[in-house]
Parts: structure tokens; sequence; C-alpha cells
């Protein structure tokens, strides 16, 4: 099939059912998801968005404005997903123990607004890393449509550009517990370090990058053809400046630069100590 076929059918599965509940962080996926099942259920459809600190502020307030704009009805969700059983040890299956706990939730409220069935966004290619957190979602019968529609990332990027969407290009991002190494206990005051790290890169004009962090180490890693301008005299001292001053020892780059996953290298089964 190709795209625009995807799509109609990806229309289809949602018309299947009468009510729906979206699970909506305001990254490219889950806007997109969002967005076609307003457009195939009308108003039967209810966003659900996890407030926690795993995710940075300003995705909250994204998730809150898009539903604003379209009419579409927005519930957040507090998730003090650090009391959750497991999950602040870091284990490897942590994104398992916190999707597990959070879609559980979900499914509680859905159901408690007459809504039998909670969908969420991942995509094709999710199926080709490290995802624990799937094994949640099809465990407790969550939908992924945009998988079942066989949409990939870029397929999902071209038709929320000519849906007009603003999130086609924006860059793609994990939860802040993606940037800890496995086994390293989490906790919130190390989760806003990488957050205002992280926020600090955004406003100098970095797009798409990742602020890991090891013990009291943070590890950079942005785009190759961004390297240059993040050794710049100016943009390096204000970094490492504020780096320091948020609590990290050292500051370091990462000369492979960004890419998904790097921390999943680190993984026992992977050779990784």
């Amino acid at each position: 099939m190709d795209v625009k076929e995807k799509y109609q059918h990806l229309l289809e599965l949602l018309k299947k059912r009468e009510r729906l509940a979206v699970a909506f962080s305001s990254g490219v996926d889950s806007t997109f998801l969002l967005y076609a099942a307003r457009q195939a259920l009308g108003e039967n459809v209810l966003a659900l968005t996890a407030q926690s600190v795993f995710f940075p502020e300003n995705e909250g307030e994204e998730a809150s404005s898009f539903c604003r704009e379209n009419g579409i009805r927005h519930r957040i969700v507090p998730f003090d997903v650090l009391r959750t059983p497991g999950v602040l040890r870091n284990p490897e299956d942590r994104c398992y123990l916190c999707k597990r706990a959070l879609f559980e939730r979900f499914l509680t409220i859905a159901r408690g607004q007459g809504i039998e069935s909670v969908a969420e966004g991942s995509n094709l290619d999710d199926l080709g890393d490290y995802r624990p957190g799937l094994r949640a979602i099809s465990e407790l019968g969550i939908l992924s449509p945009l998988r079942e529609a066989e949409l990939t990332k870029a397929e999902i990027r071209l038709l929320s550009r000519q849906f007009g969407l603003s999130t086609w290009n924006k860059p793609s991002f994990a939860c802040l517990a993606s940037r800890f190494v496995y086994g390293e206990s989490l906790t919130e005051n190390k989760l806003h370090m990488v957050e205002e790290a992280e926020k600090l890169l955004r406003s100098l004009g970095f797009v798409q990058f990742r602020v890991r962090i090891h013990g009291t180490m943070a590890r950079i890693e942005v785009l190759p053809e961004q390297f240059k301008r993040m050794l710049g005299k100016e943009i390096l001292q204000n970094v490492t400046d504020r780096l320091h001053a948020l609590g990290f020892t050292y500051v370091s780059m990462d000369l492979d630069g960004y890419r998904t996953g790097s921390m999943n290298l680190l993984r026992e089964d992977d050779g990784g100590e």
C-alpha cells in the first residue's frame, strides 16, 4: 500500500471503535494518531496525557494546546512513576514496569468514561529496537493503530506535514529515564538535571540531541553536522558553565553523535559491562 492507502486503512481501523482514548504525549506519533482519531470519530475521542518527572513540562503544555486548538477532550493524569515498584532501581525492563502501571491507569480512567479501548502511538519502525514497553502494551490489549496500518516514522512525518501538523518535523523524543544507564538509580534531582540541560541545548538552537547521565557526568549527543557549533568558544563555555551549575562534575561530548537507544549498548545481553 502507498502512504495514502495506509492512512485510509488507519481511519478504517479507528472507525471500528465507537469511542476511543488515546495516550497523548504531544510527540510526532501520538499527535498524528490523535489527529486521525479526531477525523475518524469526531467528539468521541479522549486524550490522556501523563504528568510525570519522566517528561518535561513543555511537553504537557504542548499537549494541552493541541487539544484546545482542535476541540479534543483532554485529561492530564498525574503519575508518580518513581513510586511504581521496581522503577526506582532502573532495571532493563524499566519501560515495561512504567508502561504497565501507566496504561493500567489509562484503562481505568477510560472505562470510567464509558470508553473500552485505549490506543498508543508506536509505529512500524519501533519494532526494530529494544522496547520492553511494547510487551506491556500487548499484555493489556492496548491498540497500536499506526503499527497495524504499517505506517513508518517517515510516512507519519510526511502525512503530518500534508495535514498541517506542526509536529511533522519535531525532533524525536523519549522519556528522560532513557538518559540513564540501566541499573543507575533514578532520582528527581538527576531527572531535573537532565531536563534543564536539554532545555539549555534547545534554547541554543540545537535540534536533535540527548544529554545522557553517567553518575554525575554528562555525555552530550548532538548531530555530527552540529559538532562545530557545539565546540564554538561561546556556546561551549555557556554549556559547560550551566551544566556544572546544575550539578554535573564532568561534561563530555560523544564523538559518535546523536543516536537513538545508545544506552542499550550497555545492556548485559549485548555484551556491555
